[in-house]
Formats: C-alpha cells, structure tokens, sequence
C-alpha cells in the first residue's frame, strides 16, 4: 500500500472558478465608478458648490450675485483669509458663508481687520464655535428648520422685504446697539450689531441666498438690501486648505482642538452611517433561513448507478477530491466494521476500527490508518487507486 500526500482542499478555486464567481461584482463595480466619473464630468461645469455665487444648481448662489451685478455692485469670490482681510474697507460688504468653519485663530484676525474697516461684515448662520469671537457679546442657539417669519423690527432692510424664511440660529446679545428682527421663539434670526461707522449683521440661516428660494417669499429683496448696501462685496468662502488655519490661535500657543470627525461635513456622516445600515440589511437578507429542508419523492426512479456517476462528475467539477476520498473511505469503513465486529458507532474512530482490521488481515496499522483515515489524494489518478485499495481491502475482509 502507498501513502498518499496532503493536497489542497475543495476550498481552494482554481483561477477561472474565482473568476466566474466575482465577474459580477467587479462588472457592477466598475459601472459604478463609470457613472461616478461621468456625473463629476457633467456636474463640473459652473456649479462649484453650495453658496457660491458662480454655482447655478438649487444650492448655489449664482442669481443672486447676478442681480447685485445688475445693481452696480461688484462680486469678488475669495477662499482664503488674506485675501479676504485684504479687500476690507469702508466701501465694502465682506459675506462670511461659513464662519464656523474658520479656526480661532482665523476668527480672531477677522475680528480684528472688520473692526476698523468702517464696512459691513455678514455672517451666515454663526452658530457657538464663531459668534463669540466674530461677535462679541451675542450669544446663539439653535432656532430650529426654516420657516416663513415677519421682520418685527425697525429695520428699513427688514421692514421693506417683508416676510422673509430664516430660521437655523436664532441669537441674543446684551448691548444696546443692536436691531434684532424675525423673532423665532423671543429671539431674532437677524440681528444687526453697530459698531461706528460699520456694523455686522447675523443672519441665522443661509437658506434665503440659495438660487432654489431666492424667488421666495421677501428673500430676494432681504438679501439684495443687505448684500447690496456698498458698492464692492467680497463673497467670502472659507476653505480648509486654508494655509492660515494652520497658524497657532492668537500666537499664544494654543491650536485648534477640533477633531477630525468635527470637520467631516454632516452629509458624509449620515451618508457612512445609511451605508453601514444597507450593509447590516443585506447580510441579514443573505443569511435568513427560509425553514427545514422538505423531503420530496422524485418523480422517476434513478438508478444508484446514475446518480454515483452525476454526483461524481459534481466532485470532479468543484476539484473536491478531498470529500469525494472522505465518502468512500466513510463507505468502505461503514460496510466492513460489521463483517470485523466493530459497532456502526466505532466504525469510524481510529483506535478502534484499524487495529480490529490489523489482526482480522494481519497488516501493519500504519498502512491501515493511511488507507482509511489519510488525506486527501493529490490528483484524479491518485483517488482512483484509492478507491481501487478500498475496494480490495473490502474484498479482503469478506473472504477472510
């Protein structure tokens, strides 16, 4: 008797079955990435993102920059801080889009050039993180979604737009000079804050300068009024490869403690967590079971004959020469350990079933175990001998 070697089991997919398997799955993925880089290439035309004035999608703020162009007023789009501090003055409107966005340090050198330009700064929903700085003495807190508010103030601004949609902040301040209007539950979405010559309006919500609700209500006469009040407005959008965001804060040696996860932009966080959530449905759509399997009478008789052949024609398909030697090794034990005085339930442990059959031929136990309990044949020709030992040894047994 010979001793076959390990080979690998049918776990292991031969290159063309891995690829048969995963053709689909890299075919839907590669049509995914075709379709992400067509819509970028269509999309990458003048809608540069959301409040930016030479975007013309729903959240862009192109028309409004045309109408203030059509008024006499120039538009200069900067991204950085040195840019914008550097176009200050009392002639100008400097619009802040994201004033959270910018790094203490950022704020404070904002804060610093804006209180001496004799100009008008606006700021777009300054929430905690920017209006203590950008504005001293306010204090903001959250006002809820948008919705349609009277001005309720003496502002000629307000009072002339009339019913506007605010809402995102709403603030409150202790000084004096300050004109608070579209009150969300006793507290202005709008509040203008005077100082000299110049002054700074927070506007609690973004929502009125989007090209989608400009149309709206008062919205456009609001934004026209404010926006429009100098010749020159310089459209502020805060960027994070900002290199001023890196300088220390105030030079005091202290940096910003804000997280990385604090700035991801909100819609990346849900659009990971809705992933997550269609990844942990899918698995356990995948996984469910459907019940018991149920046993059924086939509609012909098959002969034994025919169905050894299909099964083994599956075994050579899949490569499991590992269980296609395991079932006729289990076969062959199962039928001899009567013939030797094993019991069925002994008939498959080593210790129990090679020794009896040891002494039944009088052959070495090595080359029993080898035979009965030994790995799987490494090729077609090998687990045909096997099964041709088997078979004799089954012979031997009976006739002993």
């Amino acid at each position: 008797m010979t001793e076959v070697t390990p080979a690998p089991t049918s776990a292991s997919l031969a290159p063309h079955q891995l690829w048969i398997r995963t053709r689909g799955l890299l075919l839907a993925l590669l049509v995914l990435v075709a379709a992400g880089i067509t819509l970028a290439t269509v999309r990458s035309g003048d809608q540069h993102g959301r409040l930016d004035p030479r975007s013309a999608d729903r959240h862009g703020s192109r028309a409004v920059a045309e109408l203030l162009k059509e008024r006499g007023v120039s538009v200069h789009v900067v991204t950085t801080l040195d840019e914008a501090t550097a176009q200050v003055g009392p002639e100008t409107t400097l619009l802040v889009t994201s004033p959270d966005l910018l790094t203490p340090h950022q704020q404070s050198e904002l804060r610093a050039t804006t209180d001496h330009s004799a100009g008008r700064t606006v700021l777009l929903a300054a929430g905690p993180p920017s209006v203590g700085t950008l504005a001293p003495g306010v204090r903001a807190e959250s006002a809820g979604p948008v919705a349609t508010r009277a001005p309720q103030c003496s502002l000629p601004a307000a009072r002339n737009a009339g019913d506007v949609e605010t809402g995102g902040f709403h603030y409150a301040s202790d000084g004096p000079e300050t004109i608070a209007c579209f009150p969300s539950d006793g507290l202005p979405t709008l509040l203008l804050v005077e100082q000299g010559t110049g002054d700074t309006v927070l506007l609690g919500s973004p929502d009125l300068l989007h090209n989608e609700r400009l149309g709206n209500q008062g919205n456009a006469s609001l934004a026209l009024q404010l926006l429009g009040s100098r010749p020159h407005l310089v459209w502020y959008l805060p960027s994070l490869t900002d290199i001023s965001a890196a300088a220390e804060n105030g030079g005091d040696g202290s940096h910003d403690d804000r997280s990385f996860v604090d700035l991801i932009p909100r819609g990346w966080l849900w659009g990971t967590l809705q992933l997550a959530l269609a990844a942990v449905l899918a698995a356990i759509w995948r996984a469910r079971r459907l019940g018991p399997l149920v046993v059924e009478r086939l509609p012909v008789a098959i002969r034994a004959s025919e169905s050894t052949e299909g099964r083994a024609r599956l075994y050579r398909r899949a490569n499991a020469r590992d269980r296609a030697a395991d079932s006729l090794r289990a076969a062959t034990r199962t039928r001899i350990a009567p013939l030797i005085g094993v019991s069925p339930h002994d008939a498959h442990s080593p210790t129990t079933l090679v020794p009896a059959v040891s002494v039944r031929l009088s052959t070495t136990d090595s080359d029993l175990q080898a035979l009965l309990f030994g790995p799987a044949p490494s090729d077609d020709a090998a687990l045909v001998h096997l099964a041709d030992q088997l078979d004799t040894l089954e012979r031997e047994v009976r006739t002993s």
